[in-house]
């Protein structure tokens, strides 16, 4: 066989495909939508992330704020209850002050005095000083202006009643007198 009947006997065993440029067309038109799927799967997949990270951080704000605000209700309602008891201990204070005849009870009493005020303690309360420290409207109530040449301007010279703290909160403001 010669070569030229080999390549016609070639040419007739492959069918020419004429539609075979219309196949590569539609080859480029597929790889153009998948490039334009990918691209809009990309595209929900950094919305998805955007979502993801903005309600974690949402929830992150969430907690550390409740926690925040579990502590301060809690500190406010200690407060509350502190600012309660103390008119209780000033009738303690009070009741020691006053005479009285038996030893062993007034004995008892400033013992019960004690262990309430270690009570105190123990959960932050303090009482202010304030005898002889400079006025600070923060932390005192002045009722009442004196002159008096032993204390030095704008100091508290006397204490009505007692101010106490809890912790670094204020429950109840000491009332006191002023010099001039």
């Amino acid at each position: 066989m010669s070569d030229e009947e080999k390549n016609s006997r070639e040419t007739e065993e492959q069918p020419v495909n004429k539609d075979m440029d219309i196949d590569i067309e539609t080859g480029e038109e597929k790889s153009d939508e998948s490039k334009e799927k990918i691209e809009e799967l990309e595209a929900k997949l950094k919305d998805s992330d955007d979502k993801y990270l903005r309600l974690y951080a949402e929830y992150d704000n969430y907690r550390k704020r409740t926690a925040k605000e579990k502590i301060e209700s809690y500190g406010d309602a200690t407060s509350k209850c502190v600012a309660d008891i103390l008119p209780v201990l000033d009738s303690f204070e009070r009741a020691i002050e006053a005479e009285c005849a038996d030893e062993a009870f007034k004995n008892g009493m400033q013992m019960i005095y004690n262990q309430f005020k270690e009570a105190l303690k123990k959960i932050g309360v303090t009482e202010m000083e304030a005898l002889g420290n400079e006025f600070d409207p923060n932390l005192h109530n002045a009722i009442k202006q004196v002159e008096d040449e032993n204390f030095g301007e704008n100091t508290v010279c006397e204490i009505f009643q007692k101010g106490y703290m809890l912790n670094d909160r204020v429950i109840r403001h000491a009332v006191v007198a002023v010099a001039n």
